[in-house]
């Protein structure tokens, strides 16, 4: 019976280290023919999450985006930037994140009800987003042109290690935000070929 458990545990570990994004609970169940509830997996979680503490480890598992996955501990998350940091440039300039930001915390929304916000044009943003499955098309809002509405995915919820929406930091935190992706130099700089171009200069301003 121990062998039993431990060869799951070890099936599950396998599968969540080697998915490139958060698996849930029911490819899980069916990759290893075994049918979990709830609670019986967070059970095998916090069991392996347990062996990882005492040996050490400096990842855990944790539930992210409607699944598993593994997330280095805080305290190694400077180390961690500087390795991550060209890859996150690539994905994401200020304007981009600003877009996102708006879209996170107003969805559904659309391209004119951002532009409102921000005081400068989206365009550039959402295709940039779009095109990496940050955000997705949600249908299309009751008003002239039946203008097209757009909201955030999975991915989004795995980029800012967020298990659901419900965990969005509130509103009045977006300039904290803001400074610390730029902080930690998770943006790229404003010669980048990612940057906004003159349509995209944002007038959201943070404070130092």
């Amino acid at each position: 019976m121990q062998e039993q458990r431990q060869q799951l545990l070890q099936s599950l570990e396998a599968l969540i280290f080697s998915s490139e994004e958060p698996v849930n609970l029911q490819t899980l169940s069916q990759i290893t023919g075994q049918k979990f509830t709830p609670a019986e997996f967070q059970d095998a979680v916090d069991e392996l999450n347990r062996d990882y503490e005492a040996t050490g480890r400096t990842f855990r598992i944790h539930a992210i985006a409607g699944g598993y996955r593994f997330l280095t501990l805080p305290e190694f998350a400077d180390l961690v930037r500087q390795l991550l940091a060209p890859v996150i440039q690539r994905r994401l300039s200020r304007s981009m994140l600003e877009v996102l930001a708006v879209v996170a915390w107003h969805q559904p929304v659309t391209k004119g009800e951002i532009q409102q916000i921000r005081g400068a044009s989206p365009d550039y943003s959402i295709d940039r987003l779009l095109s990496r499955g940050l955000i997705e098309v949600r249908g299309r809002a009751d008003s002239p042109g039946r203008p097209l509405q757009y909201g955030t995915t999975a991915a989004f919820l795995d980029l800012f290690h967020l298990p659901s929406l419900k965990d969005l930091p509130k509103l009045r935190e977006i300039k904290e935000i803001l400074r610390e992706h730029e902080e930690q130099q998770y943006l790229a700089e404003a010669d980048s070929p990612l940057a906004a171009d003159e349509d995209e200069n944002p007038r959201m301003e943070t404070t130092k």
